[in-house]
């Protein structure tokens, strides 16, 4: 193998074993094993664990906030973004298993990768961008579109985090009904909502 192959045959056993073990229960001699090198050739191109485990997050960040984005850069209905962007996280977890549990799994406390909430972030603002045009045509203040892009994203991402467990339903039922309970709540938005003092009568 040539240098260049031998780096991305290491990061590809990395995923895996990160994927499947986690970060603490990964070891250099592991990934060498599986590599079928020596632990000096690990070293030799990522410094150690930390540095691999860095190098394999961050693909993987850029692998999916990719997907989100191409998912929602084309323009649309808000409905249609929101079904494309569960969609995209539900396929991700479902095709790329090792890279979602990458993402989400422990990182040493001293890495400088964000991870799984990192890029929520990411998508988060991508999607208040989006939500605050529609706000603001729609007479709501375009100022809350962070609030409401965080509510929303975060609802997309503790269900594919469940869902990764269950696998059931089917993604497409999921995202069915993320679609269902997100867009109708936003369809009857209270442009000033208010807390109730007491219990309801009604």
């Amino acid at each position: 193998m040539t240098g260049a192959q031998r780096r991305e045959q290491l990061i590809d056993v990395a995923r895996e074993l990160f994927g499947r073990r986690g970060y603490g229960a990964t070891s250099i001699e592991e990934i060498a094993a599986h590599a079928h090198v020596s632990k000096p050739v690990v070293y030799e191109h990522f410094g150690g664990k930390e540095g691999i485990h860095a190098v394999v997050v961050d693909r993987e960040m850029q692998l999916l906030l990719g997907r989100f984005t191409a998912a929602l850069s084309d323009p649309g209905h808000p409905r249609e973004l929101l079904q494309r962007a569960a969609l995209v996280l539900l396929e991700y977890i479902e095709s790329d298993t090792d890279g979602f549990l990458v993402l989400t799994r422990d990182a040493p406390v001293t890495s400088g990768v964000g991870g799984y909430s990192s890029l929520i972030g990411e998508v988060a603002r991508k999607v208040e961008h989006i939500l605050g045009g529609h706000f603001g045509a729609r007479g709501y203040d375009p100022r809350l579109a962070e609030l409401y892009s965080q509510a929303l994203v975060g609802m997309v991402a503790l269900v594919g985090q469940w869902w990764l467990d269950t696998r059931t339903p089917d993604k497409r039922v999921v995202a069915a009904h993320l679609v269902n309970l997100a867009y109708n709540g936003l369809s009857h938005l209270d442009p000033s909502p208010d807390l109730l003092d007491g219990p309801r009568t009604d």
